[in-house]
């Protein structure tokens, strides 16, 4: 599925409407180049799955965990998993967790690939549009 969002407020429209699909130990990975709208996407979801409060970008610790049990991860400066512990992602992987994964390309081996429910992919369409893809 394929469509464009004029704006910030039909991205996290998107997000909403995928995480209605969701049920528990779902993962959606979330691609895009920086700015394309990925956090706004899953706020949107996160929001929908009942989160309150701040919804921020966890590019600095690596993850966010909520009540549901949710997990909210961006692993922009996990460039290949490399020096980190291999386990270090594991409790936000916890098997009755919906996780939404930021930038999944940078340790796709931490990753469960059985549990994907979602690829998701934005990107700039022009001024405040983003072409959004799900598959």
């Amino acid at each position: 599925m394929t469509e464009i969002s004029d704006g910030p407020g039909a991205t996290e429209r998107a997000g909403a409407v995928l995480a209605q699909t969701l049920k528990p130990g779902d993962v959606v990975l979330v691609s895009g180049e920086l700015g394309s709208g990925k956090t706004t996407f899953v706020r949107g979801a996160l929001r929908a799955l009942g989160v309150e409060g701040p919804i921020t970008s966890p590019t600095f610790v690596v993850g966010h965990l909520y009540d549901g049990p949710l997990a909210h991860l961006d692993l922009y400066r996990l460039a290949g998993m490399g020096g980190e512990d291999p386990g270090i992602l594991d409790p936000f992987f916890a098997p009755e967790a919906i996780v939404f994964v930021e930038w999944p390309e940078h340790a796709e081996d931490a990753v469960p690939p059985e549990r994907i429910a979602h690829r998701v992919r934005l990107a700039h369409a022009g001024g405040d549009d983003r072409r959004i893809e799900i598959a």
